[in-house]
């Protein structure tokens, strides 16, 4: 599994200066949620709305401009997450992204966009009718771990695979149960490098300043590393390319 860190380094050095520009719609994704008008937290490398506050204040402009900021959100965070999966595609088939490749961006990008959109709001869901049982936190947790193998590399076979929403989310969940140690591996590097990059600024800055300091590092650096990451040990389902 050392192979697979040591290919994702040499393919984010290879390709540094356009993952850093695409993972400019990161930092948007991160940002909404920030300056949308309601009762947000930040933990390693994610923005999270209070959902309590949420649910005893809630009123009809204030669940239409949560709707639009998640929207919107999850439409920069799919467009992240589809640009560095072309990039990693194209460097391991050694060919140059084609006009037509950016243009096919708009179709992976969308698929993308309903496969979160359809994990949030069934999480949202969850959570919207626990909440009174005083165990929405614990059982939407639950719901989430149950969600992941399906969500996990759907994204990454929409672009690999060029498969619809429904086929990349059944790829997804064989991948991760078949090569389950490389899901594993992707946890434990991404509990690693957020926790460093939420640690270190908050020890030398404060709270404050280190919260925006986080999420612009972990914008540029470490999520559009683990998305790579991710990319790279979904193509090993490629026999062709396990050992490049």
């Amino acid at each position: 599994m050392a192979n697979v860190l040591e290919t994702s380094a040499r393919t984010y050095r290879k390709n540094a200066k356009l993952i850093l520009f695409f993972s400019i719609a990161f930092l948007i994704a991160m940002l909404i949620p920030v300056f949308a008008p309601f009762p947000t937290y930040d933990n390693l490398g994610a923005i999270f709305i209070r959902t309590g506050s949420i649910y005893l204040n809630l009123n009809f402009i204030d669940a239409i401009i949560i709707v639009a900021a998640t929207m919107f959100s999850l439409l920069f965070l799919s467009l992240a997450i589809v640009s560095i999966n072309v990039i990693v595609k194209h460097s391991h088939t050694a060919t140059r992204i084609r006009k037509e490749v950016i243009s096919g961006l708009e179709r992976y990008t969308a698929n993308v966009f309903v496969v979160l959109l359809v994990f949030t709001a069934l999480l949202v869901l969850v959570s919207f009718l626990t909440y009174y049982t005083g165990y929405s936190g614990i059982v939407t947790l639950i719901a989430g771990i149950i969600l992941i193998p399906f969500l996990f590399y759907a994204p990454t076979s929409i672009v690999m695979d060029d498969a619809r929403p429904l086929r990349a989310v059944r790829y997804s969940i064989k991948f991760v149960y078949k090569q389950f140690k490389y899901f594993l591996l992707w946890v434990l590097v991404s509990f690693v490098l957020l926790s460093v990059v939420d640690i270190i600024p908050i020890a030398g800055l404060g709270s404050t300043v280190s919260v925006y300091l986080s999420l612009v590092i972990d914008s540029f650096i470490v999520l559009p590393f683990l998305i790579v990451l991710q990319s790279e040990t979904y193509i090993r389902r490629f026999s062709i390319l396990k050992h490049t």
